[in-house]
């Protein structure tokens, strides 16, 4: 219980220091809304919005930290010209949400850190209390409701008062911690309703990409093979009569580009779901894309089991993924797989000892990985210092 006090009035002491920085916020983002109608005003506002960010970042963790579950929110990454990035931050949810905590936390949070100071001030009151009585004597008037007249007097009221601020202080700063931090939650955290929203919308776009991807394989290729085949056929079913030799070498020219073409469908098929995944699971089926790949690649994949197919196939794609990059990009000389299953998340870690450096905007493909990591409401973390080495760390929910 003391140690529960103690914990919140740390809390309720962070919050308050906190208020300046919101005060802060709060006016650099008026000022920019202001002059919003000039040029500069535009260009200032998305910088407002992070600062607004990083305080309401702060005060996440500070109330996650006394919830004991982090306090999430999710934002629409700030991109683009300068009229897209305002309407980006002005388009978030979450940036109404952290301005209206920051305007609320200018009030609550002094008020809410004096249950915290007056307690641990009238305990400190109570234990010098001897020291004043000594000092002044029993002739002057502490605010008491009966007199100290003996030091016996003094003796029975210094712990009972002690008692009497504990039982009310170890249960009420708690209680006004836990109450901000709800609030801060309840501003502060992206409503459930919106995330599973925005899951929504990343699955459809990552299928969407997905049947555009499958689509572009069938009219490059197998669609313009077998017009191909179509036209060899045909040319050969009219010059069959006059002049058989050529009509065989086109059916023979036909056939081979039917064998391609099954090839490449086989392919596209693979690339829906490969089969290697059914069976011989997510080990097996990293260690085929281990030994296939260019660069020497050691694996550990070790207790990982049968996972539910759509995981597989994620973790699958990413992998291979990241494999092409290191084999096109990197420059190394090795890399190394790792995954692993803790719990109800699956892990999967590529590194390798390249020149580092990679940018998810060059067409590398890693925003691809990231919105297919995205519609299994998973994280991907990116790490390429320059110089290297790069560490690409996906985690799939895998319930």
């Amino acid at each position: 219980m003391v140690r529960r006090t103690v914990t919140a009035t740390g809390r309720l002491l962070l919050g308050l220091l906190l208020v300046p920085l919101c005060l802060l916020a709060l006016a650099v983002t008026f000022f920019t809304l202001v002059v919003s109608a000039t040029y500069l005003g535009l260009i200032l506002l998305p910088f407002a919005i992070r600062l607004n960010r990083a305080v309401a970042s702060l005060a996440r963790r500070n109330a996650g930290a006394w919830l004991g579950t982090p306090v999430t929110a999710s934002y629409h990454p700030i991109r683009g010209g300068v009229l897209a990035r305002v309407r980006v931050v002005m388009g978030d949810p979450q940036t109404w949400r952290d301005l209206a905590f920051l305007a609320q936390h200018v009030v609550t949070g002094p008020f809410g850190a004096i249950p915290a100071v007056a307690f641990w001030g009238a305990l400190g009151w109570a234990l010098s209390l001897p020291l004043w009585w000594d000092a002044f004597g029993p002739d002057h008037h502490i605010y008491l409701p009966w007199a100290l007249d003996s030091w016996a007097t003094v003796a029975f009221t210094v712990p009972l008062f002690m008692a009497l601020v504990a039982a009310a202080g170890f249960r009420v700063v708690p209680l006004v911690a836990e109450g901000l931090s709800q609030l801060a939650r309840s501003l502060l955290a992206t409503p459930q309703h919106v995330r599973l929203a925005e899951r929504v919308a990343e699955a459809l776009d990552a299928h969407g990409h997905e049947l555009r991807r499958i689509e572009r394989d069938l009219h490059d290729g197998a669609q313009a093979r077998l017009v191909s085949i179509a036209m060899r056929l045909g040319i050969a079913e009219r010059v069959l009569a006059t002049d058989p030799g050529k009509a065989a070498a086109l059916i023979t020219e036909a056939r081979q580009s039917t064998e391609e073409t099954m090839t490449e469908l086989r392919e596209i098929i693979r690339g829906m779901y490969p089969p290697i995944l059914a069976d011989r699971g997510l080990p097996g089926a990293v260690a085929a894309l281990a030994a296939r790949s260019p660069v020497p690649v050691e694996t550990e994949t070790a207790d990982v089991g049968r996972l539910p197919a759509a995981v597989e196939a994620a973790a699958y794609f990413v992998i291979a993924e990241a494999l092409t990059n290191v084999a096109r990009h990197s420059s190394a000389t090795k890399a190394t797989i790792v995954v692993r299953r803790t719990e109800n998340r699956l892990t999967a870690e590529v590194t390798d000892d390249g020149r580092g450096g990679a940018d998810e905007d060059g067409g590398s493909g890693l925003a691809g990985i990231r919105r297919r990591v995205s519609a299994f409401d998973g994280v991907t973390t990116l790490t390429s210092p320059p110089g290297g080495p790069t560490t690409l760390r996906v985690e799939l929910p895998c319930e």
